[in-house]
């Protein structure tokens, strides 16, 4: 790789990944904020911020935005997450320098008018109402909040109706200012780059940042528990958590190999005993979500009001059984699995450039395909097997279950399974 990281004299950090074969690049800021640094009055600003960022500038209106991207073939993009916010843009390696340009603008300039920002709360609480009608949608934010009770890394990154309609103007810019700053920002960029030109388009663009502010999160503490919905629904959706890893974890890649071995395929241990011996789903898969300080190991499945009461026994059957035996065949399909992913992703200079910013913010450092490899590759069964009893044997398991769930055990079965 030629990377190259430089920091600017206000402390934003700039990274550059050439990809010489390319006519285009993916560049876009990453921020160190999210729904979690938010107060419970403030939840679910920093998505209205994200939207807000498009709706117009001192210098140019939401339309001279999105025409001035479009017109040039390229598009703009952002999300929201728990622990950070992006905003993004691919263009055409001539446009490098028009992308940075406005993603500098609507960074430091925006101005959140009166009438755009009544306009866009409407169309988040349209986006809330959407995901509240998305059962396989809204039964992670369900599950987050039964596993993190009270906590702002528990609470829905949208919010609620209610709190997005009454943010104010000067609510909206006084966070902003208070937690978009310099140190806390990466400029990324993959593709058709030069890294001298970005740093000089970065020290262009990036000047009116604010340089000190609000750093403070609120520390993750686990809680568990469940949450029943009773639903006119055709399948229960169902989700069980335990603690996992958060992103310092020495296991941290091990976890990655542990939920691809258990959920991450048709060859996994749930797809094979849950839907393809048993019949009971269409639809059931394993993930670990990391934090900086937290982490949990979901598994989730959709199936009918009969079939419930067997699955979520036969679930927790197999996360106990992985404790006991991990064979070498399937801990190499495992491997295989999340390395061709690995080198998949090196492939699009979007997902580059996503990789390297987010690293730099959790690790302060780029991780190389070739550190991670080798820490795949060091995995063993044994390993494996420590790890899978350190989370599921004795764990507070975390519940959610939205649908016709009349049949599910009740939850003190579930937390028995696991405790022995």
């Amino acid at each position: 790789m030629n990377l190259k990281v430089s920091t600017l004299e206000n402390g934003m950090r700039v990274v550059s990944d050439p990809m010489p074969s390319l006519e285009t690049a993916a560049v876009g800021i990453w921020v160190d904020t999210g729904a979690r640094h938010e107060s419970l009055e403030e939840n679910g600003i920093s998505h209205v911020l994200e939207h807000m960022a498009f709706k117009g500038t001192e210098s140019r209106s939401a339309l001279d935005i999105a025409e001035s991207i479009e017109a040039v073939g390229g598009h703009l993009n952002a999300y929201t997450s728990r622990d950070q916010t992006a905003y993004y843009a691919r263009v055409l390696k001539d446009d490098v320098p028009l992308a940075t340009d406005i993603l500098g603008d609507i960074l430091q300039h925006s101005i959140f008018e009166d009438e755009e920002l009544l306009r866009e709360k409407e169309v988040i609480v349209q986006e809330i109402g959407q995901t509240n009608d998305t059962p396989d949608d809204i039964i992670f934010d369900h599950l987050q909040e039964t596993a993190y009770a009270g906590q702002a890394v528990g609470r829905s990154i949208l919010g609620t109706a209610e709190r997005v309609r009454g943010f104010s103007r000067e609510t909206v810019s006084d966070y902003m200012k208070n937690r978009y700053l310099a140190s806390k920002m990466v400029l990324s960029a993959s593709g058709a780059v030069d890294h001298d030109e970005l740093v000089a388009h970065a020290e262009a663009c990036f000047s009116d940042l604010p340089l000190d502010g609000a750093t403070d999160m609120e520390a993750a503490s686990y809680t568990g528990g469940e949450y029943r919905e009773e639903r006119d629904l055709e399948q229960v959706h169902f989700a069980l958590s335990v603690p996992g890893l958060s992103y310092q974890d020495d296991d941290f890649y091990a976890v990655q190999i542990l939920s691809g071995l258990l959920g991450g395929g048709m060859s996994s241990r749930l797809f094979q005993e849950v839907r393809e011996k048993r019949g009971l789903c269409y639809s059931v898969f394993s993930f670990s979500s990391s934090f900086a300080d937290s982490g949990l190991f979901t598994v989730y499945a959709g199936t009918g009001e009969q079939q419930i009461g067997e699955l979520g026994q036969v679930i927790c059957d197999e996360l106990i059984k992985v404790t006991e035996e991990i064979t070498e065949a399937e801990l190499a399909r495992a491997k295989a699995q999340h390395k061709a992913g690995l080198l998949m992703g090196q492939e699009n200079p979007a997902a580059r450039c996503e990789v390297h910013a987010r690293q730099l913010l959790i690790y302060d450092r780029i991780v190389s395909t070739s550190e991670i490899t080798q820490k795949i590759e060091s995995v063993t069964p044994a390993q494996l097997t420590s790890l899978a009893n350190r989370l599921f044997s004795g764990a507070r398991p975390s519940l959610a279950a939205l649908g016709p769930i009349k049949s599910l055990d009740p939850f003190d079965r579930f937390a028995a399974r696991f405790s022995g």
